[in-house]
């Protein structure tokens, strides 16, 4: 599946440093980004920021120099899945509204059959001119995307609006907008992703070391492979993939329930979560003293309401994961069969670059009649391979 491809255009204002952030953002994605300024976005940062951030050529300059044959406008307009301009002037507003192309940017946008989102950004006073808000509403008329403007501080220093829409927004909107070419649209997806937390006493829990990170990736790239998605998340610090659905839960109790419910009307589920197999017997409704004998802490078994999705998924995908530190094969193979799941996927914790809290992961994939073990490769990669895989059973 290729990845997103996204023209971010940077025009002259203060925030045009903001787009660094934007930049990163569709980053984290996954998108490939490339970076079109104006000549006075180039008076607030320079193009080497983002030339750097990027890892490609910055565009700045309408006409080519000598001996270059190409027309540039036309060849990076036909380059991107979708343009952003974030911060977008009144100036350049303007100028697009009324199709007028003389600078790259421009010329770009006007021969481009990419999409167009635009994320203004002005003091309050040009914002709410009538010409302003006339040439918005046709950018709007012609089916660009309006991100903002927000209300807030603005570079004279007074506060209304006209500030640039948030970083994280403009990302989430512009990922949101441009999945539909994914070969996962029209799909429902469920993922479940992170650990879970029972009660000792109000101050202790236990847990286990799950980061989310495995599960964070299958939802990000099934997102932006065009699929409508559930994210189920147990505690944890992982920033949410832009456009998913998330429902945030603590306990077992709480992901069974959400799971359950979210799993209704879905086509797939993958249970990357790694929930906990016991829980106190009791919790103590005031904090445990400390004892000199020492405590002793009984536990009991939680349900594994996996086996109960995968017995009535009813033509649904199911995937669930094995974490394993020995006899990880035989152990993969009998989850995957007690517990009715379509695919397994194993993943041995002395594996070096496998396991919790980093970004790769090397793992061997077991449906019913083939086993396949991957190299060890990014996380977003294995998500890929899990992806393809749901994706030809449908097929």
């Amino acid at each position: 599946m290729a990845m997103l491809r996204v023209l971010l255009g940077i025009s002259g204002g203060i925030a045009a440093y903001k787009g660094v952030e934007v930049l990163r953002g569709l980053q984290r994605e996954g998108a490939e980004v490339r970076v079109a300024m104006t000549a006075a976005a180039q008076k607030f940062v320079q193009p080497l920021t983002f030339e750097a951030l990027s890892g490609n050529r910055v565009y700045t300059e309408l006409f080519p120099e000598a001996g270059d044959p190409e027309v540039i406008h036309v060849r990076l307009g036909e380059w991107p899945h979708l343009i952003l301009i974030a911060p977008a002037t009144a100036n350049v507003i303007g100028k697009m509204a009324n199709g007028l192309a003389d600078d790259l940017l421009t010329c770009t946008v006007l021969s481009s059959e990419a999409p167009v989102m635009v994320a203004p950004a002005m003091e309050t006073a040009m914002y709410r001119h009538p010409a302003s808000q006339r040439n918005l509403q046709r950018l709007a008329d012609m089916g660009y995307r309006l991100i903002g403007p927000e209300e807030g501080a603005l570079a004279s220093g007074s506060s209304g609006m006209g500030r640039l829409a948030d970083p994280q927004r403009i990302v989430a909107e512009a990922v949101s907008s441009a999945v539909t070419f994914g070969d996962l649209s029209g799909r429902r997806i469920v993922v479940t992703g992170g650990r879970t937390e029972e009660d000792i006493d109000p101050v202790r829990f236990i847990t286990n070391r799950s980061t989310g990170k495995m599960g964070y990736a299958v939802a990000r790239r099934a997102r932006q492979r065009g699929a409508d998605v559930v994210l189920v998340s147990g505690p944890g610090n992982l920033d949410p993939p832009a456009g998913v659905d998330l429902i945030r839960v603590r306990t077992v109790s709480e992901m069974r329930a959400a799971t359950e419910s979210s799993f209704e009307g879905s086509d797939a589920l993958v249970m990357t979560a790694a929930v906990l197999d016991f829980r106190p017997r009791v919790v103590s409704d005031a904090k445990i003293k400390k004892n000199a004998n020492g405590m002793t802490l009984d536990l009991v078994p939680n349900d594994d309401f996996l086996v109960g999705l995968g017995a009535r998924k009813h033509g649904r995908i199911v995937v669930g994961f094995a974490m394993e530190t020995e006899n990880g094969l035989a152990n993969a193979q009998k989850k995957r069969v007690e517990k009715y799941l379509d695919l397994i996927v194993l993943n041995n914790l002395n594996e070096s670059g496998a396991g919790f809290g980093v970004d790769t992961n090397v793992v061997t994939l077991i449906d019913g009649g083939e086993v396949e073990p991957l190299p060890k490769m990014s996380k977003l990669e294995v998500a890929d391979r899990i992806l393809d895989w749901v994706k030809d059973r449908w097929t």
